[in-house]
C-alpha cells in the first residue's frame, strides 16, 4: 500500500495570475478588480532583473481612499508591495501555511525558475489542508 502524495502549493494556487502595469492608475487596478472578481492583482516587471509587485483591496482602502487621494492621480506603483513572498511551487503546503503564517502575510506568488505561475492565498491553502486530513481520516 502506498501512501497518498503531500498536497503541493501548485496543488492549490491560481495559475496565471492577472497583471498590471505598475503605471496604470489605482481606477484602473480597480476596474481590472472588480471585471475579474479579484481582491488583488500582479504588478508586472519591468525586465527580466526586477521582481513582481503586489497589489490588494486593502492596500487601496488605506493608501488611497483611507488618505483621501484620488484613484485618478495615484499610480499602482505608489501603493503597491514589492518585492513580494514567493513559494516554490513544489513546496509542501503545510510548510507554505506556516510561512505564510509567520511571515504575516495572507498570499504569496508562486514562482518557478524565476518565472511566474501563479498566487497562492493563507485562506485556500489552510482550507485545503484542513479537506486533506479530513479525507484521510
Amino acid at each position: 500500500m502506498s501512501e497518498k502524495s503531500p498536497t503541493r502549493v501548485t496543488d492549490v494556487m491560481t495559475p496565471d495570475p492577472t497583471l498590471i502595469d505598475g503605471l496604470a492608475t489605482i481606477r484602473q487596478a480597480l476596474n481590472t478588480m472588480k471585471d475579474k472578481g479579484l481582491s488583488s492583482l500582479v504588478i508586472d516587471r519591468r525586465d527580466h532583473d526586477d521582481e513582481y509587485g503586489l497589489i490588494t483591496v486593502r492596500d487601496i482602502a488605506e493608501k488611497v481612499i483611507g488618505q483621501n487621494r484620488s484613484p485618478d492621480r495615484v499610480s499602482v506603483y505608489e501603493v503597491m508591495t514589492k518585492p513580494v513572498l514567493t513559494l516554490e511551487g513544489r513546496m509542501v503546503l503545510r510548510y507554505a501555511v506556516r510561512l505564510l503564517t509567520r511571515l504575516q502575510s495572507g498570499r504569496a506568488l508562486v514562482i518557478d525558475k524565476s518565472e511566474l505561475k501563479g498566487i497562492v492565498t493563507l485562506r485556500d491553502m489552510t482550507l485545503r489542508y484542513v479537506s486533506d486530513e479530513d479525507a484521510a481520516d
